[in-house]
């Protein structure tokens, strides 16, 4: 059958097969003497099934990878990671919720890009692929709105010296002594521990005991005046870790105010506990990744990208859900005490729960994301190097009741920009991962999208000072 017989058949019209087709939600037949499609009755039916919404894995499994050279292993693999250890290096070093696993990010890095090639997150978030690339001998370019995120991915992916090392370990004496003194009640016997300054801010009453913001001030002081920049970064990527934690919050992905019965000295002790493990996981960092491969991240909207990006070899992210969760509302007290400006975030981040809850005339809908999503295409298609690779995971949304797919809904966009999908990979949950938002359901499935960028202008790029 010829493309307009199958199109009656199914019930769409030619067009909108026709653009299925580019975007490579259905599969390229083959093709006969004249170079027109030819669909067999068994690709005609799973394309009527697709257009039902009726298509299961196992019957979509030979639809998966379009026509491309998208390697044996990768199509191999089992990409539910059911029992995959995901803490290992630095990956462990700060919460943030709904960050992809590095195996992830490992396979698509080693099987779509080469020993030297520069690696672009344009979601960074907290640096999962950033530290894959690393690891795996590439450059890697992290971009991100949210300033905590650039925090995280900057101190999980430097490389420490002995020297800031061995100041980071000095941290230890003072704060175990000043820990015991908050435990035992003699604080205002030292007065020259109670120095450090908490932010003025109405918040911080509101979300911490009395006791927990001295402590967390005196920590504050104590990383600030580190020697490096870098071992400053570090430190307080540490105290961010544990601020939720000691804070009235309930977690991460809970925002609720309930007392935890924090005693005295417990805030500083738990900095202490998550600064030596972090230490011990960057000096396995440093050993493992070579001198000559960057990371540079950089907080920006990606909506606005910075003028002097490089051509990149290869793009790995996990683009916000839209509607699933508020970075800025989850991190505002991080950010508080970081003196971060959480407002400021809030007004450009994509995809925020906030914003699409919001009912009234400027609440976000589909279109919203749809046009946010256009504009990042368009981004990448100028940056991404001809005939190289953009793999986006994500799942789907619901918006104002209505279930989005967003793995139909990103090629429709991509394919505008001469992106070309040639795989979706369905992958399954962990069964006990907490939801990030559980008023919107929990998410089951996530879709790996690999596109190619069939874009053949050369654009020239800027260096961000990598040297590939």
């Amino acid at each position: 059958m010829n493309t307009h017989e199958v199109a009656k058949q199914v019930g769409v019209h030619k067009d909108t097969l026709l653009r299925w087709l580019r975007a490579g939600l259905v599969s390229e037949p083959g093709r006969d003497w004249r170079g027109w499609r030819e669909f067999t009755n068994e690709q005609a039916e799973a394309i009527k099934r697709f257009a039902k919404g009726e298509l299961t894995r196992e019957a979509k499994s030979q639809y998966i990878f379009g026509n491309d050279s998208i390697s044996d292993k990768l199509k191999a693999l089992d990409w539910d990671f059911v029992d995959a250890k995901t803490d290992y290096l630095t990956h462990a070093l700060h919460p943030y919720p709904a960050k992809f696993i590095p195996q992830i990010t490992n396979a698509l890095i080693q099987e779509l890009s080469s020993i030297g090639d520069t690696v672009l997150d344009p979601f960074c978030g907290s640096g999962t692929a950033l530290v894959e690339a690393l690891t795996l001998k590439r450059h890697a370019i992290g971009l991100d709105a949210n300033p905590i995120a650039c925090l995280i991915s900057r101190a999980k992916t430097m490389k420490l010296n002995p020297s800031e090392i061995e100041a980071l370990h000095y941290l230890e004496g003072p704060l175990a002594s000043m820990a015991a003194r908050y435990t035992s009640g003699q604080t205002s016997l030292f007065n020259h521990y109670n120095e450090g300054l908490p932010p003025k801010s109405d918040k911080i009453q509101f979300w911490f005991e009395p006791h927990v913001i001295v402590e967390l001030a005196n920590i504050k002081k104590q990383c600030i005046e580190l020697p490096t920049e870098a071992s400053r970064i570090f430190a307080l990527a540490v105290l961010s870790s544990i601020i939720v934690t000691v804070s009235k919050q309930d977690s991460d992905t809970r925002y609720v105010r309930r007392d935890k019965d924090i005693q005295n000295g417990e805030t500083t002790k738990c900095f202490l506990r998550a600064l030596n493990s972090a230490i011990g996981k960057a000096i396995e960092f440093a050993d493992l990744v070579e001198d000559r491969f960057q990371c540079h991240v950089t907080q920006g909207d990606v909506l606005n990208p910075p003028n002097d990006f490089p051509q990149v070899d290869l793009v790995v992210s996990s683009p916000p859900y839209p509607n699933a969760y508020s970075y800025h509302l989850y991190h505002m007290t991080r950010m508080i005490w970081l003196d971060m400006d959480p407002f400021k975030f809030k007004k450009i981040e994509i995809g925020s729960h906030r914003k699409y809850s919001n009912k009234g005339s400027n609440g976000a809908t589909i279109d919203t994301f749809k046009n946010e999503m256009k504009v990042v295409f368009h981004w990448l298609s100028r940056i991404l190097k001809p005939q190289k690779y953009c793999c986006f995971v994500i799942g789907d949304s619901i918006i104002r009741g209505t279930v989005v797919p967003n793995n139909e809904l990103l090629p429709e966009i991509a394919v505008l920009q001469r992106f070309r999908l040639v795989a979706d990979i369905l992958r399954n949950l962990n069964e006990s991962k907490k939801s990030f938002n559980p008023k919107i359901g929990k998410v089951k499935h996530e879709h790996i999208l690999i596109f190619k960028n069939e874009e053949d202008q050369d654009v020239p790029g800027g260096t961000l000072g990598l040297q590939n």
